[in-house]
């Protein structure tokens, strides 16, 4: 993977139809994508040397997008806004150049503004998987 700037890290919304458009809301300036996991202990008194057995397909998968940065525009941010105080489920796409895309059913779970007196106003938010997360290579 080559080096590359936060900004071409774009955040995208569906529009909310059957077959979604989707939206760019901004570029994240800061960000974590945290996969993963939790694996379900099938250990039972019989397992061969005391060894845990886990057991294969059988977890619990999430996926957490927390970021930070500038709204495109001022629609970008009225669609995040109401997404979040009606707690739709939405499609997003995070994608990120030269390396894949995350898509997939999300809820926002934190959005917070924010900025100084004298630079842009900003806004952080955590997104939670709500559903299955693809990931497509690039």
């Amino acid at each position: 993977m080559t080096l590359q700037a936060a900004r071409d890290i774009l955040l995208k919304i569906s529009d909310g139809a059957e077959t979604p458009n989707f939206i760019t809301i901004g570029g994240l300036r800061a960000r974590t994508i945290a996969l993963s996991a939790k694996a379900i202990d099938g250990t039972a008194s019989d397992s061969a040397g005391n060894w845990r057995e886990l057991l294969p397909n059988a977890g619990l998968k999430e996926v957490s997008v927390t970021g930070s940065g500038v709204f495109k525009d001022t629609a970008a941010d009225e669609i995040v806004r109401a997404a979040f105080f009606n707690q739709d489920a939405r499609i997003w796409r995070l994608v990120i150049p030269s390396f894949g895309q995350l898509e997939g059913l999300f809820i926002i779970s934190n959005l917070e503004y924010g900025g100084n007196y004298d630079g842009e106003a900003n806004f952080s938010m955590t997104l939670n998987s709500a559903g299955q997360i693809g990931f497509n290579i690039l």
